[in-house]
């Protein structure tokens, strides 16, 4: 088997986002009278933006806000700080600029929607992904596996030769659902290990080589 392809997740496991997103719900929540604190954070950590709007209503006092609204305040607040900076987790960046040094193609593929997506992308060199794969963008989040064969299928690539970088349970699952090799980079979760799959505590060792070692 060879690598034809790396699938990134983004929050969290290409960027540091997760913080920026964690600060805009506590602050948000707290001020339409929820009690949501940085454990409540953790739990959503991964999750499709539908899902997660669903928990953040039932929190809240019931005629506070519309969800339309709370989507729309939400979205715009992460977008806001998303723009102004985002911090690349380690060895993330230096991994993806390896791969596309050696024509390994890589797709984007996240549960944010296209708007966050563009956020970030506007801290990257020009054209970083061949694919990209929104949460606005798929029927199924993960932990279902459709954005992670929407972007094999696009990349014209089988999904069982490629790996999958993730920082999240469900984002793991999703990985391991659609056929891939999986390497688990986690920062506020705890990843079990299981066949197919690599736990590690940083990308920073890793090289296009060592992927492709996995798979071999």
């Amino acid at each position: 088997m060879s690598l034809e392809a790396v699938l990134w997740d983004m929050d969290g496991t290409l960027v540091d986002s997760e913080k920026v997103w964690a600060e805009v719900q506590i602050e948000l929540l707290g001020s339409l009278g929820a009690i949501w604190t940085m454990e409540d954070c953790v739990q959503l950590v991964g999750s499709h933006l539908s899902d997660a709007l669903k928990v953040w209503m039932a929190r809240i006092p019931a005629g506070a806000i519309t969800a339309e609204e709370l989507a729309r305040r939400m979205f715009t607040e992460v977008v806001g700080g998303l723009k102004k900076d985002v911090e690349f987790r380690p060895g993330a960046l230096d991994l993806l600029q390896a791969l596309r040094k050696e024509e390994v193609p890589c797709a984007l593929v996240s549960a944010s929607y296209r708007v966050m997506i563009d956020a970030v992308l506007g801290h990257l060199p020009a054209d970083p992904f061949e694919v990209i794969v929104a949460g606005d963008e798929v029927t199924n989040g993960k932990p279902h596996p459709e954005a992670y064969l929407t972007a094999a299928r696009q990349l014209g690539v089988d999904p069982t030769q490629c790996v999958v970088i993730e920082d999240s349970n469900t984002g793991v699952e999703a990985g391991t659902a659609a056929g891939a090799y999986v390497v688990a980079v986690p920062q506020w979760v705890t990843i079990p290990e299981a066949p197919r799959r690599l736990v590690v505590d940083s990308l920073e060792p890793l090289t296009p080589e060592s992927l492709r070692n996995l798979l071999r």
